[in-house]
């Protein structure tokens, strides 16, 4: 199953550099890596980053990180993906820039 974390361009350039990261000011804030399933993706752009341009989406493979997610419950009681560690490159799958339409941010197929 993928998972998927959306960064600024500050913040994708930063892992990039350094090959990991602890996150967002949201994560480093709330001590965790906060990631979306593919069914959430659409809410957590509309939420948080509906002004946001050049965004990158990052797609992970939760298996490689299963021994480090924890899901609890979240925006209206879902149970969102929650990584209890740094992200690394090597938990990319693939990535790719977000380009903006009409209804708000278009990610693509998400497989």
């Amino acid at each position: 199953m993928m998972a998927f974390k959306i960064f600024r361009p500050d913040e994708w350039a930063q892992m990039q550099r350094d090959g990991q990261t602890d996150g967002a000011p949201i994560d480093l804030i709330d001590g965790y890596v906060h990631l979306s399933t593919a069914e959430q993706l659409a809410g957590t752009l509309h939420k948080h980053f509906a002004d946001d341009h050049d965004l990158h989406l990052l797609a992970c493979e939760l298996d490689r990180m299963k021994d480090d997610i924890r899901w609890e419950t979240s925006r209206g009681g879902a149970l969102f993906p929650h990584l209890y560690r740094p992200l690394r490159m090597s938990d990319i799958s693939w990535t790719r820039l977000l380009t903006r339409g009409p209804n708000g941010h278009e990610t693509g197929p998400l497989e």
